[in-house]
């Protein structure tokens, strides 16, 4: 199977107008100080977190369980790091970029080339119904649903289960999928898999003979599931929301996709720095090459990106309740609401 490597959306992103492009373009610098810092007062707790709990299982594990929590929250502002360095926005040098990335993605528990390779393919796709499958939560059209076997139907419904999608699914993909290659990667990409594979059991190894291994790998368990679920959560409300956007391929449009496709998750500022401002998910997919740290300014910054409706957070939870893109109504529909549909349809 040939290789797939699609450019970045920023090199090859269409548009009928250039003035979203030369307001995005003012955001696009990285900057050093702001990088280091944010890797200082990420890391640095990060570790003393640890440190605490390898005090506290000294005393008792069950003092050290809170504290478990706490680093797999810090976890997911460690991914967006990771996440940065993928799109080469987190620091000017690439070298930079790929050493930060690497070493993040060990903490996370992925595997840096390999994601990137996989998250580009996402950014290139996104919000396109013909071009589904890499890197998204798998959604179905009403009509696929309605015209596919009992057992695909089972299968997906299962697939959208919350307990599974949230609880089940993150823990799987972050320590078990993660861990080998997919088919269509290239060879630097499979060989990021194992390097990364070999620091994690290094790290098992040493943390494990540090804290004993049976205390280590529950809290190491805690605070990745944490991390999984808060960052599988996010993911999902980015693009599942009822008016969110899907188009055939000829009709898609890569401004369209990014502004009526990736949400605004108008989170509180505590969220919003655990999650490092991905909320402003919008604007990281019309332009990838603007840092964390420089999103919220470049929301503020145009009428056009503060038009995009704020997804609240109470809110948010009933796109759990969404499950099939509705092509003729053009919005996210539950099950339900497809029965009912269809049966309309029948008795007129």
């Amino acid at each position: 199977m040939s290789e797939i490597r699609p450019k970045m959306p920023s090199e090859r992103a269409p548009s009928k107008s250039s003035e979203w492009k030369e307001i995005v373009a003012q955001y696009q610098e990285s900057s050093r100080g702001r990088a280091i810092w944010q890797i200082v007062n990420t890391v640095v707790p990060y570790a003393a977190t640890w440190y605490l709990m390898y005090l506290c299982v000294q005393v008792s594990i069950w003092l050290a369980l809170p504290l478990a929590v706490l680093a797999g929250a810090l976890l997911i502002r460690i991914f967006i790091i990771f996440h940065d360095c993928g799109h080469e926005s987190f620091f000017r040098s690439r070298l930079a970029n790929d050493i930060t990335g690497f070493c993040a993605g060990v903490l996370v528990f992925t595997p840096y080339y390999h994601w990137r390779w996989e998250h580009a393919v996402h950014h290139a796709t996104a919000g396109d119904l013909n071009r589904r499958g890499i890197g998204d939560i798998w959604t179905m059209t009403v009509q696929e649903y309605n015209e596919s076997s009992r057992g695909k139907r089972f299968a997906y419904r299962l697939a959208r289960n919350p307990f599974l999608l949230f609880l089940v699914a993150p823990v799987y993909l972050f320590v078990f999928r993660e861990r080998f290659p997919v088919r269509g990667a290239g060879a630097r990409e499979r060989k990021s898999v194992w390097w990364v594979n070999l620091a994690i059991a290094v790290m098992l190894l040493l943390m494990g003979w540090a804290f004993g291994f049976v205390p280590y790998l529950i809290l190491m368990t805690i605070a990745i599931s944490v991390a999984g679920i808060g960052g599988v959560w996010l993911f999902y409300v980015q693009h599942q929301f009822e008016d969110t956007y899907w188009e055939r391929t000829e009709n898609w449009d890569y401004k369209e996709a990014a502004l009526r496709g990736s949400s605004f998750y108008d989170l509180p500022a505590v969220l919003r720095w655990f999650s490092g401002n991905i909320g402003y998910h919008h604007i990281h997919h019309l332009s990838p090459r603007i840092p964390n740290y420089n999103l919220g300014r470049c929301h503020e910054s145009a009428e056009l990106f503060r038009e995009v409706k704020p997804l609240k957070l109470v809110r948010s939870f009933r796109s759990m309740r969404l499950h099939l893109w509705d092509e003729s109504r053009r919005r996210l529909v539950s099950f339900r609401d497809a029965r009912r549909s269809r049966a309309t349809a029948r008795s007129h």
